[in-house]
């Protein structure tokens, strides 16, 4: 991690603001995770319900990251950075005084506009503002910062459901969630907008107005897609694990509170290892290599651990390399969706593509659950992750690698844009 002394005073405050929002923004979205079990038995919800639930706030989450990927290209990163840390928080909170289905399905769609939106935000000004040398690796570390925020809620989960009542300690898990709300005020004095999209916007003979749908013109069209379809299986795996992996744990393989919570730190601290890793990798041996070396291990992973009768050591031993591979994923994301595009789109295409993507990744605990009605629920969940690798796989082989782009060379992004058009 020496690299880190070699970053200027602003890009390492951009990672100290964006990876501490990251990691709010995952406390207070795993917390729905953890409290599924709590809210089938009181509300009486079937799997498919309590899916659905867990699926809301990651499709409205699609809308929310196209939405402020265009308010970042208009108003600028920094500023849509703060509006959606706390748009996210506040809709958390609101969670926590729900009474049924209806009313909690409400509050995690508004929650998803502003989780879609973070992300978008947050990704697009680290890519702005990290050197390209170095880029892979702080956008990757930031990136890790979400597993810390997914260990402190599994944290707070063991704490609170052991001296709690179940009927106040899922409540609580939510209330706590206003908490990145305070993370505004250190970003409001650390953060001024990227050089490069200042100068793009002066440039801009439209006055800095973004275009919404240009991502969508011939230039873009199929980048764009293709971009779409890698987020989708990215996604779609780890939302097929993360969300019910909790309730395969306690229902399926009989583990307590406790020693749930203990296996999930484990996976939580393989995850946050993948991404520090999978940083580095996307630096030294490119974007596309990363991507096709994690989503194969980590198939193959995920069928030993939902598939196979092993004991709880095993378990325990996989649980590792399960979340290492499973997230480990992530690193190379950020940095080449912000390579792909040009900076007067960047962050609409960014926020557009990744929460798209996002949002077709959202379908799979919907389809879990639906078929651990008809199967056992961890032949659902490996059935649902290996398929979304797969379609990551086929989506990276068809993009060109981006490893070493100079953002301030916007022909550079312009002549890849070229090399994607299809042949007319």
């Amino acid at each position: 991690m020496g690299w880190l002394r070699e970053l200027d005073q602003n890009e390492r405050r951009t990672m100290l603001a964006t990876g501490g929002g990251w990691a709010l923004d995952a406390f207070d979205v795993q917390v729905y995770s953890y409290v599924i079990p709590t809210l089938v038995a009181a509300w009486a919800m079937s799997r498919t319900e309590a899916g659905i639930l867990g699926t809301a706030a990651l499709l409205i989450s699609a809308l929310g990251g196209w939405i402020t990927g265009v308010l970042c290209d208009r108003f600028g990163r920094v500023r849509m950075l703060q509006v959606t840390i706390l748009w996210f928080a506040f809709f958390t909170f609101l969670s926590g005084f729900t009474n049924n289905f209806t009313e909690l399905l409400i509050c995690r769609g508004l929650q998803g506009l502003g989780f879609g939106g973070e992300w978008a935000a947050g990704s697009v000004l680290m890519g702005e503002v990290v050197r390209a040398k170095y880029r892979g690796r702080a956008v990757g570390v930031v990136q890790a910062s979400f597993h810390i925020g997914w260990g402190a809620s599994a944290i707070v989960f063991a704490l609170f459901f052991s001296l709690m009542p179940p009927e106040f300690a899922w409540r609580a898990m939510f209330w706590i969630g206003i908490v990145p709300a305070l993370f505004v005020l250190y970003i409001r004095w650390a953060l001024s907008e990227p050089d490069v999209f200042e100068r793009s916007r002066a440039n801009d003979g439209h006055g800095g107005v973004a275009k919404p749908f240009e991502i969508f013109s011939p230039a873009y069209l199929y980048r764009t897609v293709l971009c779409v379809l890698l987020a989708a299986g990215v996604q779609g795996g780890y939302y097929a694990l993360s969300i019910w992996l909790p309730t395969y744990l306690k229902t399926t393989k009989g583990l307590s509170i406790i020693n749930t919570g203990g296996y999930l730190l484990v996976i939580i601290t393989g995850a946050w290892c993948g991404c520090v890793v999978g940083a580095h990798l996307a630096d030294a041996i490119g974007r596309k290599k990363t991507f096709l070396l994690f989503a194969v291990s980590a198939s193959i992973i995920a069928f030993l651990y939902t598939h196979l009768q092993i004991s709880d050591t095993a378990m325990l031993v996989l649980g590792f390399p399960l979340g290492f591979c499973a997230n480990g994923i992530f690193a190379p994301m950020g940095p080449f969706l912000t390579e792909l595009f040009p900076t007067s789109i960047r962050a609409t295409a960014q926020g557009f593509c990744f929460n798209a993507g996002r949002a077709l990744g959202a379908l799979f605990p919907t389809l879990v659950g639906y078929l651990s009605a008809s199967m056992e629920l961890g032949e659902a969940i490996g059935l649902f992750t290996i398929g979304a690798y797969v379609l990551l796989i086929a989506a990276a082989l068809l993009l060109p690698e981006t490893n070493g782009m100079d953002l301030s060379e916007e022909t550079a992004v312009d002549d890849r844009a070229a090399g994607l058009a299809p042949s007319s």
